[in-house]
């Protein structure tokens, strides 16, 4: 370990304003176990329905595994640190959270533009949409979309653990991420947030493009069916994975798009809240309400439980 490593990080968080603390501990643990909940019964619903066992809902399982994942390398650390007034974690803990929070965010970023391709080709190119998305290809972009995230986690961590620290320890943030710790090094930064800025282009800018442009030729498709039945379930279908977009893009855009030397003080917790907590949370209500099918599954599902007991 590098001698300007400190052995352990404080976490700020919220420390100059102590009365914020007691109701984001409350607002995490209510948010925490529904994520859990919610994204455990799309997985349990898309697995055991045979309606549900199509492409669109083994990405959406994917996103959920993810959800799940993606929260729980972040709340119950923070849980801990607002609950004790000992507001640490160790080098190699803080190292652990950045690998894995980041990831679980690079994947679910592209996942996101596989979610839309798949329903580009299920609207705009219906007689080919079983040919093409076989589940082979299914799980071919499933696992490229993993590797990537997880390529980008470990090349980015990386290089933002070599930054030296001077002997500082203290991490104006609620969590380890990679702007945070760019902002707190000492010395040379610069071609670290350049790389950061380049990288996440890949990561963030490029798969909203696609996003965009496959909902673009979705639209002009969809104004052209011509049963209200067809356009309803294929906006209903649509608009659910917009939202996720929107919930997650527009924050990480914010977030990593921007020089950190230039983030404010206060952003990235509000920020990390947001893509961290927030969207984990709030994705499986987006998609159930929204959604026919999920809803008679999840129904049929809780009356199979309550009539076997």
């Amino acid at each position: 370990m590098n001698n300007s490593h400190p052995k352990e990080f404080v976490l700020l968080g919220f420390a100059d304003r102590p009365w914020v603390e007691l109701p984001l501990f409350a607002i995490l643990l209510i948010t925490y176990p529904m994520a859990m909940v919610g994204n455990t019964a799309i997985i349990l619903v898309s697995r055991l329905d045979a309606r549900l066992h199509s492409p669109m809902y083994f990405f959406l399982t994917n996103l959920s595994f993810l959800d799940m994942c993606y929260t729980t390398s972040i709340v119950p650390q923070m849980l801990f640190n607002l609950g004790s007034t000992k507001k640490t974690i160790s080098y190699v803990g803080c190292a652990a959270q950045l690998y894995f929070f980041h990831t679980m965010g690079g994947t679910e970023c592209l996942l996101l533009a596989i979610m839309s391709f798949d329903r580009y080709l299920a609207i705009c190119k219906p007689l080919h949409y079983t040919l093409i998305m076989n589940p082979r290809i299914c799980i071919l972009l499933a696992s490229t979309v993993w590797l990537a995230g997880i390529t980008y986690a470990v090349s980015e961590a990386t290089a933002t653990l070599q930054l030296p620290l001077c002997g500082l320890n203290k991490l104006d943030h609620l969590l380890c991420e990679i702007p945070a710790l760019i902002k707190a090094a000492c010395g040379e930064k610069a071609a670290n947030e350049l790389t950061l800025s380049v990288v996440c282009i890949f990561m963030l800018a490029v798969p909203l493009g696609l996003i965009l442009a496959s909902y673009a030729c979705i639209g002009h498709a969809v104004f052209k069916i011509k049963s209200s039945e067809g356009r309803k379930k294929a906006f209903g279908t649509c608009s659910s994975h917009l939202i996720v977009v929107f919930l997650l893009y527009g924050p990480g855009i914010s977030m990593y798009l921007q020089p950190p030397s230039s983030i404010s003080r206060d952003q990235p917790k509000f920020m990390a809240l947001f893509y961290g907590v927030v969207t984990p949370a709030l994705n499986p209500f987006i998609y159930t309400l929204r959604n026919k099918d999920v809803k008679e599954a999840l129904g049929n599902l809780v009356r199979g439980i309550f009539a076997s007991k």
